[in-house]
């Protein structure tokens, strides 16, 4: 009997260690899924840490791309949001860090708002900047094609002044003569009789013309087409030169003017053909041409 019951007791205590058992393997599994359960949900804030880190990221890199000029505050945040990335990424994940990171992001996502105000107000004024200086680069444009035209319209003035102040002939003669003993001068056409040129011209009247002592050049060109008393030459503003065989001088008051003078025959007689005439003004301008032949 007594043997009945020590075994009866073997039974409650091994019923007793197997109840125990049991809890201890209920709890255990218990303890494992609330675990799992918690490193799944550390896990899952821990990407959504990440994700709000790389939205302000990108809202960074976007406002550096949209931003005319690098902003260094701007690249500065965004390069400490970078580094805060990298560091959730390789952390342990746990409630004390997770709650630090995130309130972290709460303090990243108010300065973000900050500079990014200040980036807009920035960009406002660089936009009122750029207006101002367009507006006044298109005033510079208009003054500039404003003066050009002024410009063109005093060059084509002084042109215009240059040209209607010019002197012109209205006559112009040559004449080979001889001279008489009681010094008369007759026409002739005979080379050997010849003993000067008589060339004379008419300066136009000109109230424009500036009044004063003028020059005109006469070139005469021999049957070889030699300048006759050549030596001497002119040049004017422009680079461009004739020979010449005499300079006549006279003084011009803007009315019509006489001009005569006389080319002498060189060593010997003149020579029988054709002969050319040219008078030109002191700018060179060729006023007039005559051509005659001596026998």
């Amino acid at each position: 009997m007594t043997e009945t019951k020590s075994n009866n007791g073997l039974k409650v205590i091994a019923g007793l260690l197997g109840v125990v058992l049991l809890g201890t393997i209920i709890y255990t599994v218990s303890l494992y899924q609330d675990k799992k359960k918690t490193t799944a949900l550390l896990t899952q804030e821990k990407e959504l840490v990440v994700e709000d880190l790389n939205s302000l990221k990108s809202e960074y890199d976007k406002a550096i791309l949209e931003s005319n000029a690098t902003n260094e505050e701007l690249v500065a945040a965004r390069d400490r949001i970078a580094k805060y990335i990298d560091s959730v990424k390789t952390m342990k994940a746990d409630i004390s860090a997770l709650s630090r990171y995130r309130r972290q992001v709460d303090v990243l996502k108010q300065e973000r708002e900050q500079l990014l105000l200040t980036v807009d107000s920035l960009k406002q004024s660089n936009a009122l900047i750029a207006m101002q200086r367009d507006s006044t680069f298109v005033e510079l444009e208009k003054q500039t094609v404003f003066n050009d035209s002024l410009v063109v319209q005093n060059t084509q003035l002084a042109d215009a002044v240059e040209r209607g102040s010019a002197l012109n002939l209205t006559k112009f003669s040559v004449d080979a003569v001889r001279e008489r003993n009681n010094g008369k001068l007759v026409s002739t056409s005979r080379a050997r009789s010849t003993d000067k040129f008589k060339i004379c011209f008419t300066v136009a009247d000109n109230v424009i013309a500036e009044a004063g002592d003028r020059e005109f050049f006469i070139e005469v060109l021999d049957p070889q087409g030699n300048v006759m008393g050549g030596g001497a030459s002119a040049t004017n503003d422009q680079g461009a030169s004739i020979s010449y065989s005499k300079g006549t001088n006279f003084y011009y008051e803007n009315k019509n003017l006489d001009v005569c003078d006389f080319i002498n025959k060189p060593n010997g007689d003149f020579q029988d053909g054709n002969y050319m005439v040219n008078v030109y003004d002191d700018k060179l301008k060729l006023l007039g041409t005559s051509k005659f032949t001596l026998k």
